[in-house]
């Protein structure tokens, strides 16, 4: 994209604009050359607007946000112009500040909330100390300024007391990210710069935040521009979204026009990869071929080696912005024939899938043979004693009940994908499954098997640990902290070739590890198998330690969060290999997430199952269409109002649940464990605890609403507090 004099009137979205950046580059000299992750950019950002920033990682918005405080770190270098127009006095010239007018205005003026709320905090400090110290720091007058701290913390649905009374760890993080919100605004910042705010929180607590933002948002007439790699999940908060590629904008316009009529093929291709709950999975498709290199960005149009519409044209020459609609632009020759060319599918069911769908009768029937499981978990329980120990004798020792009475099989070639928020269980169930933490009750068995009786040499063994071990796998959320950063790839996937294949000779390790790269994309697999693991991308790693897992021909991978910290555009690719490699190996996976629209996609696209959890229950389990269609527990119902979609509602609906923060699974409310926060619950639900009951085909959910006989019809409604209310909040566990 080229940049002109004109390209920031060209973004221009009216007269009163509050920052403006000119012709920004951002460079970083290398020994292989100049890194350029900033690259000539321009734009104008108005007053009171929502400004979302979107793209891949690695397309410089973090960058962006950096250059509009100048705090680009060394040694980096920053040029252009950064201008910002306060709401009384003259414009500012924020590259040519000193270093105390610099520090002033990067809190009294624009403020920034970082990604990470833990880190941002001092965890020998309380909390209202960290206001306090900004507060006296910058000279504003303490009390004033704590008054206005409990109103923040309020407005965001905490309780000030108990929250600027605590210590950093002694908050959930969804509060700790709240309350680091009210600290940056406790200034009164004109602009409020938020990058990856809500990415470690789980979809309740990240839609829950948004409605928050946008509330405080318009009470203190803020600018807020938020940077996130999600587009669904700033598609409902943003009045206008920035689409960045290589180091650059692509496209910029109203929210509702990008989603509906976006003019930049990368754009388009980008919402097509983008796992959603209102397309078909048939339609959503990974972008080709990977983002470019900061040091060796392609000539001309930087999206052309990936671009179908690529010409000459956009080889040899940038595009510059042009207008695609009212104030809509997108830097492309050829947007007119972006449309035609990588078509939209957005569908939303117009009917609840029935008992009888072929979709849905089919997939429960294929489970309902009579084929013994690969995996039976029986009325499994793992609880934790915490506080126990010699150091900790003056302290009562608590119980986390992490599972609580689960039972589950797994079939052959089955895809099941276990949802809900930090602190449910569902990590601890997984790992439960597949032999890697000892149950405190029930049993897990591995085809009848008793894994621990084979694991302890009790009884009769009809099959020894070390097979049930390499037949049980697992795939961690972060694959470079599994892969030896010492090590070449082919040296790490030999080592479970040597231990688990003995008979194979050094030729044929060699040729089945590189057939295997070959197969997952590496090419040239020659060429990946010398390489260190940080020398790959996070979906090369990924594959990485897919290939690992599946040398050992498994019977069950456990996929813990093992696509969450890639791009939204490389997760259908992923996906997709999980779907391929389980059909050609006949493999299960057993997948942990807590993004609805991933699950959706993989059990959809296998005919899998959606499983719910709770506080360490299972209340909800069905075929991925009916989850999705007619969820039936209100915690799914949730869940589901959670996630964030390509066809954003009108933001008017109510959160379904009457509070925001989940209870402390030390202390587990009584009855039904979901009371607490369920707007439909009654007396009944305080006492006793449902029962899973079959609702459709394959379909089982625990709520006493699905027996109209039972007494809760009778009992009175305990739900008549405020959404919101957080007068018995409580701190999260771990998963």
């Amino acid at each position: 994209m080229a940049t002109t004099e004109t390209t920031g009137d060209r973004l221009h979205q009216g007269s009163d604009t509050i920052l403006e950046m000119r012709g920004t580059t951002v460079q970083f000299g290398m020994d292989r050359g100049v890194s350029r992750v900033l690259d000539d950019v321009s734009m104008d950002i108005e007053r009171d607007e929502i400004l979302g920033i979107v793209g891949e990682s690695g397309s410089g918005k973090s960058m962006f946000a950096s250059a509009l405080l100048d705090a680009v770190a060394p040694p980096g270098e920053l040029s252009g112009e950064i201008t910002y127009y306060p709401r009384d006095g003259d414009p500012v010239d924020v590259l040519n500040l000193t270093d105390e007018e610099l520090r002033l205005l990067r809190w009294e003026d624009i403020s920034m909330v970082f990604q990470g709320a833990m880190s941002s905090w001092n965890p020998t400090m309380k909390v209202g100390d960290h206001f306090l110290e900004t507060l006296r720091a910058h000279n504003f007058e303490a009390e004033a300024g704590m008054d206005r701290a409990h109103q923040l913390l309020s407005d965001l649905y905490l309780d000030p007391e108990r929250v600027l009374t605590s210590y950093p760890h002694e908050l959930s993080g969804g509060m700790k990210q709240r309350a680091l919100i009210a600290l940056s605004l406790v200034l009164e910042p004109e602009v409020l710069v938020m990058d990856e705010p809500t990415a470690a929180l789980d979809l309740l607590m990240q839609r829950s935040i948004l409605k928050l933002l946008q509330e405080v948002q318009a009470k203190y007439d803020i600018t807020l521009i938020f940077i996130t790699h999600d587009l669904p999940l700033v598609a409902e908060l943003a009045d206008r979204l920035a689409v960045m590629y290589a180091f650059e904008f692509a496209e910029v316009g109203p929210t509702d026009e990008i989603l509906e009529e976006a003019t930049h093929p990368y754009t388009r291709a980008l919402l097509n990869s983008t796992p959603n709950l209102s397309t078909s999975v048939e339609a959503m498709q990974p972008i080709d071929g990977s983002s470019p290199d900061p040091v060796d960005t392609p000539e001309g149009c930087s999206y052309h080696p990936r671009c179908s519409l690529a010409t000459e044209e956009c080889r040899d020459s940038p595009p510059e912005f042009r207008e695609t609609g009212p104030s809509h632009h997108a830097a492309c020759y050829h947007w007119e024939q972006a449309a035609e060319e990588i078509p939209f599918t957005r569908e939303v069911p117009d009917e609840i899938p029935s008992a009888d769908d072929e979709s849905v009768t089919g997939a429960a029937a294929r489970r309902n043979d009579d084929a013994e499981p690969v995996l039976s978990l029986e009325d499994v329980e793992v609880h934790f004693e915490i506080n126990k120990g010699m150091l900790n004798f003056w302290r009562e020792s608590e119980t986390v009940r992490a599972v609580d009475g689960i039972s589950l099989d797994i079939p052959e070639n089955e895809s099941i994908a276990l949802i809900g928020e930090s602190g449910c269980g569902k990590t601890t169930m997984g790992k439960t499954a597949i032999g890697l933490q000892r149950p405190t009750g029930g049993s897990v068995s591995y085809r009848g098997q008793n894994i621990w009786d084979a694991r302890d040499g009790k009884g009769k063994i009809d099959i020894a640990w070390r097979n049930i071990r390499r037949s049980l796998q697992i795939i961690h959320q972060d694959p470079g902290s599994s892969l030896n950063p010492n090590k070449r790839v082919m040296h790490l996937l030999e080592i479970p070739l040597k231990k688990w294949k003995r008979d194979l000779n050094h030729q044929d390790r060699r040729a089945r590890i590189l057939g295997m790269l070959e197969h997952v994309g590496m090419s040239p697999p020659e060429d990946y198998a010398n390489r260190f693991p940080h020398q790959l991308s996070g979906g090369e790693k990924q594959r990485v330690a897919l290939i690992r897992a599946l040398l050992m021909n498994p019977d069950i991978i456990l996929a813990d969060e093992s696509i969450s910290a890639l791009d939204v555009s490389l997760r259908i690719e992923m996906m997709n290999l999980f779907l391929e490699l389980q059909e050609e190996f006949n493999t299960s996976f057993l997948f942990i997430s807590h993004d609805l629209s991933n699950a959706r996609y993989l059990t959809e696209k296998s005919d899998g199952l959606i499983g719910i959890m709770y506080l360490g229950e299972l209340v909800e389990i069905g075929p991925a269409k009916q989850i999705i269609n007619d969820p039936r527990h209100p915690y799914t119902k949730a869940l589901r109002w959670a996630t964030p979609d390509l066809l954003p509602d009108d933001g008017d609906e109510e959160m379904p649940m009457t509070k925001i923060d989940i209870p402390d699974p030390k202390n587990p409310p009584s009855g039904c464990r979901f009371h607490t926060r369920c707007p439909v619950a009654r007396e009944a639900c305080t006492n006793e605890s449902p029962e899973p009951m079959e609702v459709t085909p394959g379909q089982r959910v625990a709520c006493f609403r699905e027996d109209d006989t039972h007494e809760y019809w009778q009992s009175e409604p305990i739900a008549e507090e405020a959404a919101f209310d957080t007068a018995a909040a409580e701190t999260t566990g771990d998963d």
